[in-house]
């Protein structure tokens, strides 16, 4: 298969395993060559048809996936011929990393600015606002909720926006 992508490379291995599994990993890494049908990559990689057909609808919505049509002239039938094309992938992980240091940045403003109360039973994580209308008390069990220091997390997240932020 021609996919102009090293599936080895750790970063983009992850990346298509938190798109389509590892059946669907295994199912790129088997693919026939060229233009070919769902039932015979089903056919040639041993991997469910109804995982084949989620598994490339999943590659086609992030442009993975090239479907052509073609109907027989005598039947009238439509024919879905599929070949993957990987040459965009570096281009989908800078937009996904871009997405990811967003929602980090997101969060970690979210932790710096608020208050937060626990339960000690691990119920519940309240802001400082919530935690009034509870009169400091679980909503859940009943337990007095404590004072939460969410700053060894605000680190967390702050090496993880560096740590992005740089590469």
């Amino acid at each position: 298969m021609n996919t102009l992508v090293d599936l080895n490379d750790k970063v983009i291995r992850g990346y298509l395993i938190s798109l389509v599994g590892e059946e669907g990993l295994r199912m790129i890494e088997e693919m026939p060559e060229g233009e070919v049908t769902d039932e015979e990559i089903a056919a040639k990689t041993g991997v469910l048809l109804n995982t084949v057909r989620r598994t490339l609808f999943i590659l086609y919505e992030n442009k993975f996936a090239i479907c052509r049509r073609e109907r027989d002239s005598n039947s009238g039938w439509l024919t879905y011929l599929w070949h993957l094309d990987f040459s965009d992938v570096e281009h989908q992980l800078m937009r996904e990393k871009k997405k990811l240091l967003r929602n980090l940045k997101t969060r970690l403003e979210f932790e710096e600015n608020n208050v937060f109360y626990v339960c000690p039973q691990g119920c519940v994580r309240l802001l400082f606002d919530e935690a009034t209308e509870t009169e400091f008390l679980c909503p859940m069990c009943g337990e007095d909720l404590v004072y939460y220091d969410n700053s060894r997390f605000v680190s967390a997240l702050k090496k993880r926006v560096d740590a992005l932020s740089s590469v």
